[in-house]
């Protein structure tokens, strides 16, 4: 089974998240293909059994440009029987918190994709507990997509 995970970041936060998200998959046996949006057609997804997208969220609740692409394409997609997650980052200063994870989760599932787990939304970089929060979402997106290695 093959696990892609995608993502966008700007000041390095979401990759933090992402680094974190990838060290604990590859700890519990699952391979991830990891790219940067602008590197992913929106059908590329298809190819793969496992999604994990990763956004900032820009402006008051927006995708980032680099997502756009991908985002109007899987409007194309059928998504059954593909498993999904979301993570981002964003500031609480905006009225639309981590805005980019809810729209890409929205995406996946009225594309027929089955979310496995709530997004994850962290604010600005990783840091402390959101350590902890980004590891455990790892570990509980490894046991759902059942890829977990005894």
């Amino acid at each position: 089974m093959k696990t892609l995970m995608v993502y966008a970041s700007m000041s390095g936060n979401t990759e933090m998240i992402a680094d974190l998200i990838e060290e604990i998959l590859q700890n519990e046996g699952v391979h991830v293909d990891r790219k940067e949006a602008l590197d992913v057609a929106a059908d590329d997804i298809l190819s793969y059994d496992y999604i994990l997208l990763g956004a900032y969220t820009w402006g008051d609740g927006e995708l980032p440009d680099d997502f756009l692409d991908i985002y109007e394409g899987m409007d194309e997609l059928d998504l059954s029987g593909k498993k999904a997650a979301v993570f981002g980052s964003g500031d609480r200063a905006y009225e639309h918190f981590c805005g980019a994870v809810d729209l890409l989760e929205h995406r996946i599932a009225e594309r027929g994709g089955e979310l496995v787990l709530e997004g994850l939304k962290i604010e600005h970089a990783p840091y402390g507990e959101d350590i902890e929060q980004c590891r455990q979402f790892a570990k509980e997106f490894a046991e759902k997509i059942g890829e977990k290695v005894m």
